[in-house]
């Protein structure tokens, strides 16, 4: 059991990390900004835009607020790497073990395109970006976009039409990651909560005798 509880977040990050990365690469080599590949018609699709801030597409304080925020992602993942190591080593369950990995999947995945996407992209206005271009490029060393493509405005209504749109944000696999396991924690919560507890519990009663 010891083993899995470390196999699995291993299988978690690369995992997640891979398909993250590989859908981004090929969509800044095969897509222009605001160019659209419709799935299922106009309520799933791929929509590609850069993200110069936060996840969905949020912005935060311009290039110095891009700065701090990938010195942020930069110490947040390694601070979750810390807790994740120390959460194996404890033996928690494994569905926090799972849950906490993609998280790190998530913030590493959208990290890697502020810190390296500049430098190995250039421009996507108007044509596809290459890789490793002959003039550099579009940005330096943590001041890279995140690449977001998933688009899924699958509610419209209102007059003009599509006046309101339920869900307008675009993402990625890392903010989807990142929400997953937000959201699978928030559910379980109780599940998990009442074994710790009563752990205490037992704990306390033992104290006492």
């Amino acid at each position: 059991m010891k083993n899995k509880k470390v196999t699995v977040p291993i299988i978690i990050i690369i995992g997640v990390l891979l398909i993250d990365q590989i859908l981004k690469i090929w969509v800044k080599t095969h897509m222009v900004i605001g160019e659209e590949v419709h799935i299922f018609g106009d309520r799933v699709m791929l929509k590609f835009v850069e993200n110069p801030g936060m996840a969905f597409g949020m912005e935060f304080g311009g290039n110095w607020g891009k700065l701090a925020l990938s010195i942020f992602r930069i110490l947040a993942v390694g601070g979750l790497i810390w807790y994740l190591v120390t959460l194996i080593r404890k033996g928690s369950n494994l569905f926090v073990i799972s849950c906490i990995s993609l998280i790190i999947a998530g913030a590493a995945g959208n990290l890697i395109d502020c810190a390296f996407y500049g430098l190995i992209f250039n421009e996507s206005f108007g044509e596809v970006a290459q890789m490793f271009p002959d003039g550099g490029g579009y940005a330096g060393f943590l001041a890279g976009n995140v690449v977001d493509m998933f688009y899924c405005p699958i509610i419209r209504w209102g007059t003009p039409p599509d006046q309101y749109i339920f869900f307008r944000p675009i993402f990625n696999v890392a903010d989807s990651a990142i929400t997953i396991s937000v959201f699978l924690m928030i559910i379980f919560y109780k599940k998990l909560m009442p074994k710790k507890e009563e752990k205490v519990a037992i704990e306390t009663v033992g104290d006492k005798e």
